[in-house]
Parts: C-alpha cells; sequence; structure tokens
C-alpha cells in the first residue's frame, strides 16, 4: 500500500519551518512517516528553513537529470523536491512536504495520495510575524498578506487545515493529528 504525501502549505511566517521541526523531534520509527528536504536556490541559513543550498547551475542539473519529483519558481529562487518521495511512498511510508500553493493543482495531479494542508495565521499576528522578520518592505508584506488571503479562498475542498495562531505546539499537535488521522498503516 502506498504511503501518503502531506502538502503543507502558507503564507511566509505562518510557522511551517517550525511545525516540520516539531514534528521531526515527534516522530518515530513506527510513525513510517518522513519529512522531506526542500532544495532551494537560497543560501543555506537564510530564511530558517532546514533547507538543502543549490547554485542554480546545481539545480538546474538536478532538473534535467530527473532528480526532482516536483520543482517550482517562487520569490526568485528555484524549489525542488527530490524524486525520492516515490520510492518512499512506492514502500508506504508517509511523507510530510513543504509544498507551494502555486504548484498545488500539478501536485493534485501527480499524486492520488496527496493530502493537502493549509497553515493559517491570523492576519495581524501574520503581519506582525513579516515585520519582526525584517526581511521585506511594508509594500511586499502587504502584497503577501493580500496573496494569502486570495489563495486561502482559492483551496480545493479536500484541503485540511492547522490554525497556527495560537501556541506552537497547539499547531505540532493539530499537524500531528492530521498526520495519524489519514495514515493508511
Amino acid at each position: 500500500m502506498q504511503g501518503k504525501l502531506f502538502y503543507l502549505m502558507g503564507a511566509s511566517g505562518s510557522g511551517k519551518d517550525s511545525l516540520l521541526q516539531g514534528c521531526r523531534e515527534l516522530l518515530h520509527p513506527e510513525d513510517r512517516t518522513i519529512i522531506a528536504h526542500r532544495f532551494i536556490t537560497r543560501a543555506a541559513g537564510a530564511g530558517g528553513e532546514n533547507h538543502i543550498h543549490l547554485t542554480e547551475k546545481e539545480f538546474n542539473m538536478r532538473e534535467q537529470s530527473g532528480l526532482f519529483a516536483m520543482h517550482w519558481t517562487s520569490h526568485k529562487h528555484l524549489y525542488g523536491i527530490s524524486s525520492e518521495i516515490d520510492t518512499w511512498l512506492d514502500a508506504g511510508l508517509n511523507v510530510i512536504m513543504n509544498g507551494s500553493r502555486e504548484y498545488l493543482s500539478k501536485a493534485l495531479e501527480q499524486y492520488d495520495q496527496l493530502v493537502p494542508v493549509m497553515i493559517n495565521v491570523d492576519s495581524n499576528l501574520l503581519k506582525k510575524r513579516l515585520i519582526n522578520r525584517g526581511r521585506e518592505t511594508p509594500q511586499e508584506i502587504e502584497k503577501r498578506l493580500l496573496r494569502h488571503e486570495t489563495l486561502l479562498h482559492e483551496m480545493p475542498e479536500e484541503t485540511l487545515f492547522v490554525d497556527n495562531s495560537h501556541s506552537l505546539e497547539e499547531g505540532i499537535q493539530t499537524l500531528m493529528t492530521i498526520i495519524k488521522d489519514n495514515d493508511l498503516g
């Protein structure tokens, strides 16, 4: 039996990376769930995500060699998910990945066992997080907030939601419940 692909999405600042780190700490081998790394053309350590940095040249070589199950461009960076997730899914393992809201329709066409999970945050809290992060201008933050609201209302009906507006522990527990409740094993 194939595993499930938990496709996390959410605005920058919604806490996806913190939720993934929390899951890493709580998952056990018997959970048969793996968290996929993203390959990104953004310097390691930038943005706080536990990702694997590639130069554009390295990324393009991997993409042209068919080493990505999925890849997309967002905010002037290239993002990829290794094709190893297909091996994991075929082995009956569940996979959690940090996906792109814009790539979701392609991912749904590609994976029948995909479970879309949207990480949502109160818009005022999200704005505070983005301001505190200090990486964007006020205009860029407003643009991100508007884009998030638009995309939030365009999610397919099967999308599951994690409200990450409260404590991190609550968000992690909600995500872990989604994973365990949707496990085929």
